[in-house]
């Protein structure tokens, strides 16, 4: 691993204080996630990976529809917390979402009917590798992000919102922006007790 990479992967942190002021051009925000979904590993080479990137006005739309997902079942005395955290994320200039193919993972299921409990197992690993990726190559560019879990309360509205094929299954919201305040220090276990190597 080259100490550029590492140092990416060190700068690297959450941001909730986002705002809509543009930092790198959207064609440059496509041309990331296209590279990262195209050689982010998954098991298998399957690909499973599916990525919607929503800007502007789009990504408005999808903190309103979880907005309004979650006044249904949250207690009205104690929305407030809960409408400002979404309205951090509608403040950012654009979201992504990460699904994976269902119908994808079905089939490798079939295909290696051995490995079939893991395969979705797999498939969430790739995931995650993949909003890493994304997250890391986002906060390079000067773009702050978080990765928010509104699924599955918020899947079916934003596959019918957003006319989506139903075996891609919702799985993260990565609002980004360009950062309206630094994280603080990140504190860390020791790494004796997290590590060990043998030799």
């Amino acid at each position: 691993m080259s100490n550029s990479f590492l140092a990416a992967v060190k700068e690297r942190r959450t941001y909730y204080g986002l705002s809509k002021e543009v930092v790198v051009s959207n064609e440059r925000i496509q041309e990331i996630v296209n590279e990262a979904v195209k050689h982010t590993p998954s098991s298998f080479n399957s690909q499973s990976a599916r990525v919607v990137v929503l800007f502007g006005e789009q990504s408005d739309k999808l903190w309103n529809i979880t907005k309004e997902t979650l006044r249904k079942i949250v207690p009205a005395d104690s929305f407030a917390p809960t409408e400002e955290r979404i309205d951090s994320f509608k403040s950012g200039y654009g979201t992504v979402l990460f699904f994976e193919d269902e119908t994808t993972v079905e089939n490798l299921q079939k295909q290696f009917a051995a490995y079939a409990d893991n395969f979705p197992i797999w498939s969430n690993q790739s995931s995650g590798m993949l909003q890493f990726v994304v997250w890391t190559a986002l906060e390079q560019e000067g773009l702050g992000a978080s990765l928010q879990h509104y699924n599955p309360l918020i899947n079916e509205e934003v596959a019918q919102t957003w006319n989506l094929p139903s075996e891609w299954k919702l799985l993260a919201q990565m609002p980004f922006g360009k950062p309206t305040f630094t994280p603080g220090d990140k504190e860390f276990q020791p790494l004796e007790d997290r590590v060990k190597f043998f030799q």
